[in-house]
């Protein structure tokens, strides 16, 4: 039998043994990391690297390329419709040709109706913003007092027209003296004298309109105490307004008394009305060297009032053979104005084509929605008269009748 002894020994040689083996393993593995990397070895793996690397860079750029081809293909074989475009035709003729300026719109007649004399106020006979006629009164101040006088002088009066009467007769009969006669006539004069003054203090309180007009707001009351002078109401004739405007002293020779002018005013949009020059200032003025004209205006229908704005074009004589396009078609820009000029061709199948082409144009005057082109075009020309917005040199269009710039007839309401 084998004893405790025995198995202690097999034990420990059991053990002592796999020491040995692991220390061995121990010292083979740290023989084979000591062992140095040559210079072949790290070459080779240099090598696989760059190797690596290029195959990647080289699979990017055929990538991008690739793409890079196909979307330009794909451009190329996908153009953009035409544009859809409204276009015009530049026409030659004749261009009226105007002094601009800017005046305002006074009355021929306006005036504040005021009393010449102090006074209550017992009537009024009109109402604010009336329309009256030359005559008409206005306003009745308190004349109690001079019609009593009235009625006194005229008895004065007429006792002595009847002692002049008898003196005479006395005087034909040689029954009275010369002297009563002279003295009977001053009396009678001297009372009718007194008649006259009375009569016109009283007219004077008896406020009228001095011309046809229309009044203005009421700025007085019944019972209220006027000093002469003071403010009733205005009255303006408006049958008839001046413009009074300037021009520089270099339009002289470029105007005349009679000579026409069209007057435009905010208060009224889209109408033109007719005036002549009636006054030209015969003096330069020093501080603005400009000339002050004055033209009259027919009012009738009261549609322009006093100290309104006013936009005044002198009519001089028109410029003929002008080129003329519609001002929609002038692209004005900080660079210079310029217009699409359309041109028509045929692509290889035949077929009609229009393109257009930015042409730089010199603009003259506007009138009527249309500007005067002083060169870059000619007669005939087609213009692109609405859609730039979507051109560029080169594009495709389609010419259209109907333009989105033309106002409809009617407008839609909600």
């Amino acid at each position: 039998m084998t004893t405790e002894s025995e198995y202690a020994a097999d034990a420990r040689q059991q053990g002592a043994a796999h020491q040995g083996t692991a220390q061995q393993a121990t010292a083979h593995q740290a023989t084979v990391a000591r062992r140095p990397v040559t210079r072949g070895r790290l070459a080779v793996r240099i090598i696989i690297m760059a190797v690596i690397l290029a195959l990647l860079f080289g699979a990017l750029y055929g990538f991008n390329s690739f793409r890079q081809k196909a979307i330009a293909d794909f451009f190329a074989s996908n153009k953009p419709p035409p544009t859809p475009v409204s276009v015009a035709e530049a026409k030659s003729q004749s261009v009226p040709k105007y002094l601009n300026a800017i005046g305002t719109l006074t009355a021929s007649r306006q005036v504040t109706v005021a009393p010449e004399v102090v006074g209550r106020v017992t009537q009024i006979f009109f109402e604010s913003g009336a329309r009256v006629k030359a005559g008409a009164p206005l306003v009745q101040l308190n004349d109690a007092t001079e019609q009593a006088d009235l009625l006194a002088y005229r008895a004065q009066a007429k006792l002595a027209e009847n002692n002049l009467e008898r003196a005479r007769n006395l005087l034909r009969n040689q029954a009275g003296p010369q002297v009563t006669v002279d003295q009977n006539q001053a009396q009678l004069d001297e009372a009718n004298a007194n008649i006259k003054r009375t009569e016109s203090l009283i007219a004077e309180k008896l406020i009228r309109a001095p011309f046809d007009g229309d009044l203005g707001i009421r700025q007085i009351n019944v019972g209220q105490y006027v000093n002469a002078g003071g403010a009733v109401v205005t009255l303006t004739d408006l049958s008839k307004l001046y413009v009074d405007f300037t021009l520089p002293e270099q339009a002289l020779s470029q105007i005349r008394v009679n000579q026409g002018v069209l007057v435009g005013a905010d208060a009224a949009p889209g109408q033109t009305f007719n005036a002549v020059i009636t006054t030209i200032e015969p003096q330069v003025s020093a501080d603005t060297r400009a000339i002050k004209v004055q033209a009259t205006l027919d009012n009738p229908d009261r549609k322009l009032l006093p100290g309104m704005f006013a936009n005044v074009r002198v009519v001089q004589p028109p410029a003929a053979d002008r080129i003329v396009v519609p001002e929609t078609a002038v692209d004005y820009t900080v660079y210079g104005d310029s217009v699409f000029v359309v041109t028509q061709g045929k692509d290889p199948e035949g077929k009609e084509t229009h393109t257009v082409n930015r042409v730089p144009v010199k603009t003259g005057d506007r009138f009527e929605n249309g500007v005067e082109i002083l060169s870059g075009l000619k007669a005939g020309d087609r213009v692109v008269s609405s859609g730039q917005l979507k051109l560029n040199n080169g594009a495709a269009v389609v010419p259209t009748e109907a333009s989105a710039l033309v106002p409809p007839q009617t407008l839609p309401r909600n």
